[in-house]
């Protein structure tokens, strides 16, 4: 467990930034510290998520005055359904589900930031190798050569990774649209290794720790790029909270404190943290696998949402292009600063 006198210093501060606070945002009515008694809080079991694990096996949770209950989903879509239907309070997953919810006229926002600049691109080595030889070409003496174009696995339209890989086409490379340079096949994350081995993909924009699965170097397989050096600061998850939460002022400040230690341990203890994240996840992620995936660059935890306001911005406007959003969210919609404000004064 952390030293218990560090963690009564920061609730202490906690208490103390607490003092005149002034609302911002665009939720309303936050003067009152009004609690809840319960607080269930979702998560996807992916690596992104490393706040939630640390929280939960480091005890973090039990400086939050209400009763937390973690509940498991299976995926992104399984907890916008609970969220939209008032079944959950706070959930850990994708900065575009918090998008979709805001965009249905939800009224809940994001408190912090989990993780950010976390995908790398994995190829084969002969796309590899022709990309690094040829660069931005490379997509199109690949189509020469093979009489079709690279296929570049990645999740659904409009998540985070889709967004990312949309970028880094259309944007990093200036290449045109996506579709017209690659075929995109869905893919779930843990399926993405063996979709690789078995040779249906000829690369990927995945998270850690499948990109180290993968395996950097080894098997015929290596990086090509990191999405930090594509999308600086772009977010992958965040702590999205209902507004019942958020006007429960104190306690949702305390999350915020929580989560700011988390970040502190997971700094501190990487390999600790990596082998939370498996005892949590479970299948699929072993305590060797976690931990080599803290190596990669992919692996980068912070709690301040400013950092991630601008790129958050230009993902907006690719969740409304492929048509998950009918109109572009905003950040004055999405977050809710306040409460971090108040804890990191």
């Amino acid at each position: 467990m952390l030293d218990q006198r560090r963690r009564t210093v920061l609730k202490r501060g906690t208490a103390v930034a607490s003092l005149g606070l002034s609302t911002a945002g665009c939720l309303d009515s936050l003067a009152g510290s009004g609690d809840l008694d319960t607080l269930s809080v979702a998560y996807v079991p992916i690596y992104p998520n490393m706040h939630h694990y640390v929280m939960t096996e480091e005890g973090l949770y039990d400086d939050v005055s209400a009763d937390v209950t973690p509940e498991r989903f299976a995926s992104g879509p399984d907890v916008v359904k609970a969220f939209a239907g008032d079944e959950i309070d706070v959930a850990f997953f994708g900065v575009t589900p918090a998008m979709v919810l805001v965009d249905r006229g939800k009224p809940a926002g994001v408190l912090t930031v989990n993780s950010c600049e976390g995908f790398r691109v994995m190829g084969t080595s002969t796309f590899a190798d022709l990309y690094d030889e040829h660069g931005r070409d490379a997509f199109s003496r690949f189509e020469s050569r093979e009489g079709r174009k690279p296929r570049i696995g990645a999740a659904p339209d409009g998540s985070v990774p889709d967004a990312v890989l949309r970028y880094w086409i259309e944007r990093d490379l200036d290449l045109g649209e996506l579709e017209s340079v690659v075929s995109k096949p869905t893919v779930p994350p843990a399926r993405t290794p063996q979709a690789m081995a078995s040779g249906d993909l000829d690369a990927t924009m995945i998270q850690e720790p499948y990109a180290t699965a993968i395996g950097d170097g080894d098997d015929g397989f290596r990086s090509l790029a990191w999405s930090g050096d594509v999308f600086p600061d772009h977010p992958v998850t965040v702590m999205f909270a209902q507004e019942r939460v958020l006007e429960a002022t104190d306690l949702a400040r305390a999350l915020v404190s929580a989560h700011l230690e988390a970040t502190e341990f997971i700094r501190e203890n990487p390999e600790t943290a990596a082998e939370h994240a498996s005892t949590v996840i479970g299948s699929g992620t072993s305590d060797e696998r976690a931990a080599a995936a803290m190596e990669s660059k992919a692996a980068n935890f912070y709690s301040d949402p400013h950092r991630i306001a601008d790129p958050t911005e230009r993902i907006a406007r690719y969740v409304a292009d492929v048509g998950n959003t009918d109109a572009v969210v905003s950040n004055e919609d999405l977050f809710h600063f306040d409460a971090y404000d108040a804890v990191s004064e």
